[in-house]
């Protein structure tokens, strides 16, 4: 059974095991660099939708039937659906899994919600609840901006530290019997407040809540940031990404050849014109579920610890003038 080690850290002893992962992007993503990894590329964010938010529903209910029909377990032996995502009250994820007949547990980390799910799916499974369980996390860009920022339609002008929301679901089978990669350590993260308060530098909010969960994850498992082959963090982009190497090495910790973060690697940003990289829910998740999944597949990597960031605000508090808390999960993922 599971055992917590050190401060906050649980090791799994009947390790969790992805069985298989699926992911759906939107055109934006499908003209970066990890286009051939993904399962399926959308030539509009529509997708024969009326609205952003009935489309981003859609690409999470297609993305969980992906990932079912690839893993070949009918979907009545799935045990039980972790998803969420960005929207209030995350109706891209219950609106397009209502019709799955699958018991549901919505979650929200804002964007580190997909390793949240993986963190809390593993949990059943090495508990003994599940023996499947899928895991999913999407997000859109139009329905991203016109909720956190402004409406597209205002064409209002995006600063350089500004991050591209991720238009896109990925999705992860675990399951109890399988040869890995397994999912053996689960971080959950604490909420970390800097008092930044610029919705658009999220990176910079997110990474010291990155640099605690790091920090905390390795002193609790007593590991060195050399034992893994990659270190990847959710959607921290090009400005966060700085931040966080410089914030760890200043605590002791180097990083710099093994890390790097899903936002930086989604998009081209000097062809596509992203500024500071990629973010939201689907960040992480199609990055893990369709690039980082095939290098563990293919045994490029062996171990990779996945750390998915989120800012925890809103439209409101925003207008409060309230401050942006960070939070950050991280999974060790191992062959």
């Amino acid at each position: 059974m599971l055992e917590k080690i050190g401060k906050q850290t649980i090791k799994f002893k009947n390790l969790p095991t992805i069985l298989d992962t699926a992911c759906i992007v939107g055109p934006k993503e499908a003209e970066g660099p990890l286009a051939k990894y993904f399962d399926k590329c959308l030539e509009d964010e529509f997708w024969g939708e009326k609205s952003w938010e009935k489309a981003e529903s859609k690409i999470i209910k297609e993305t969980v039937y992906s990932a079912v029909k690839k893993s070949n377990i009918p979907i009545s032996s799935i045990d039980f659906c972790f998803a969420g995502d960005l929207l209030n009250q995350c109706i891209s994820s219950s609106f397009g899994l209502r019709d799955s007949n699958i018991p549901f547990i919505g979650i929200f980390g804002a964007c580190s919600t997909f390793v949240e799910g993986l963190g809390l799916g593993s949990i059943f499974i090495d508990g003994g609840a599940a023996n499947n369980v899928i895991c999913a996390a999407s997000s859109h860009f139009c329905s991203a901006e016109k909720q956190f920022r402004f409406p597209l339609e205002l064409g209002n002008q995006r600063p350089q530290s500004s991050q591209w929301t991720v238009t896109g679901a990925g999705a992860a089978i675990l399951s109890s019997t399988a040869t890995g990669p397994f999912v053996t350590h689960f971080t959950p993260g604490r909420i970390i407040d800097m008092g930044i308060k610029d919705a658009n530098n999220m990176g910079a909010a997110m990474a010291p809540a990155a640099l605690d969960t790091l920090i905390t994850h390795l002193t609790d498992t007593g590991r060195k940031p050399s034992y893994y082959d990659a270190i990847i963090t959710g959607d921290l982009g090009h400005i966060g990404k700085e931040i966080l190497i410089e914030l760890a090495e200043t605590n002791g910790f180097n990083i710099k050849s093994n890390y790097n973060d899903c936002g930086v690697l989604i998009f081209d940003k000097d062809k596509q014109d992203t500024h500071a990289g990629g973010s939201g829910c689907a960040c992480c998740g199609t990055v893990f579920s369709g690039y980082l999944f095939n290098m563990l597949q293919s045994k490029k990597y062996k171990k990779i610890l996945l750390i998915a960031t989120g800012a925890l605000m809103n439209a409101t508090s925003s207008q409060q003038g309230e401050s942006i808390p960070g939070i950050a999960h991280a999974v060790s993922i191992e062959i």
